[in-house]
């Protein structure tokens, strides 16, 4: 083989390479650095045992390292002997534990998080597409030169701490009196608050002589689930009190707006409709009002931070997520957009049906 060609393969596979992990960075990070990361962090390493503390860290760190090595494969420093064998190392890692994955849970549904929202793939996806870089990366060894010319290390290292010293600038880590959910709940005058008024008639009493005293009428025995606590008092206190809907939504996601659209439609239309209620996540809270103009009513809610959020929602789940509760029950979960997204008419059967048939 030509030494043009080869030179011309060598740069071929060194650009395509490191497009892959320059979008791997960026996608982590989209569509805004602090979301993006904390999402990463709450789906795809609290789950394989990461703290909260050595999440945050990590998650930046290994952005930051990608970065570095998409840039550092670009450049000839130490080129063969450090900067491809560190990148085929982190390809080999990541296969690893995608291939444990996959044969514990399965492998063809689900994010793996490689390129975070950006370009969601599943784990034997993400693994078709790491053996194919390690081949290539392999190859890129076949067809450099076999004699490697000094670099500097400095160069190496300086690009590696520069990066995760960004990703770390983009991302600040939160102190833990800030990741708490914001105390903020906001209970407007709105239909919900129509809705929760009692008619009143006043009726004047007259009391006759003789008149025999008037048969007292049981009130109609109310069938219903014993209350327990479903764990969301502290946001919303009588959320354990009667049929409650309760929604996690996000600001500016459009699929979160059709769902509460689709919720207060079925409000104007039942006046029985359960009261609802909303968790907001704090990523762009400024469109709050904006995303309450679209559903067509404003309704009671509370914005806690990511991280919370995340796990306030549950793990595995997605946003728009829409619960039905009753007396603090948990009889319907609806979230994502995939199999399990929100369902208008299954949520309305399910409201209307009376306690005797909900019993397991």
């Amino acid at each position: 083989m030509k030494n043009t060609t080869k030179n011309y393969i060598a740069w071929s596979l060194r650009v395509l390479i490191a497009f892959l992990f320059l979008i791997s960075a960026v996608a982590k990070m989209y569509p805004s650095p602090y979301f993006a990361i904390s999402t990463f962090e709450v789906k795809q390493l609290y789950p394989m045992g990461f703290s909260e503390l050595t999440a945050a860290y990590f998650s930046r760190v290994l952005i930051g390292i990608e970065f570095a090595l998409g840039i550092l494969l670009l450049q000839s420093h130490f080129l063969k002997r450090i900067v491809i064998p560190a990148t085929l190392l982190m390809l080999i890692v990541f296969t690893t534990h995608l291939s444990i994955e996959t044969f514990v849970n399965g492998g063809d549904s689900g994010n793996c998080g490689c390129f975070g929202s950006l370009l969601p793939m599943t784990p034997i996806e993400a693994i078709i597409k790491n053996v194919i870089a390690i081949l290539l990366l392999g190859f890129l060894l076949y067809v450099l030169p076999k004699k490697e010319t000094k670099g500097n290390i400095w160069i190496i290292s300086t690009a590696l701490f520069a990066f995760i010293l960004m990703v770390f600038m983009l991302a600040p880590m939160q102190p833990v009196s800030q990741v708490n959910e914001m105390n903020t709940e906001i209970i407007t005058p709105t239909i919900e608050a129509e809705t929760q008024k009692k008619d009143t008639i006043a009726v004047d009493t007259i009391t006759l002589k003789n008149e025999p005293t008037p048969t007292k009428i049981a009130a109609p025995i109310v069938i219903e689930p014993t209350k327990k606590a479903s764990g969301y008092a502290s946001y919303f206190p009588t959320i354990d009190q009667g049929k409650k809907i309760l929604s996690f939504f996000v600001p500016g996601c459009e699929h979160c707006r059709d769902a509460a659209r689709a919720l207060h439609e079925m409000k104007l239309k039942d006046k029985n409709f359960p009261e609802m209620k909303i968790i907001f996540m704090n990523e762009e809270a400024e469109k709050i009002p904006e995303f309450f103009q679209f559903a067509g009513a404003e309704y009671p809610y509370k914005i806690i931070e990511i991280i919370p959020f995340w796990k306030v929602l549950g793990n595995g789940r997605d946003t728009p997520g829409v619960k039905y509760l009753w007396n603090g029950n948990d009889y319907l979960y609806f979230d994502g957009i995939g199999e399990n997204q929100f369902n208008a008419a299954a949520l309305d059967k399910m409201v209307k049906k009376p306690y005797s048939e909900l019993k397991k």
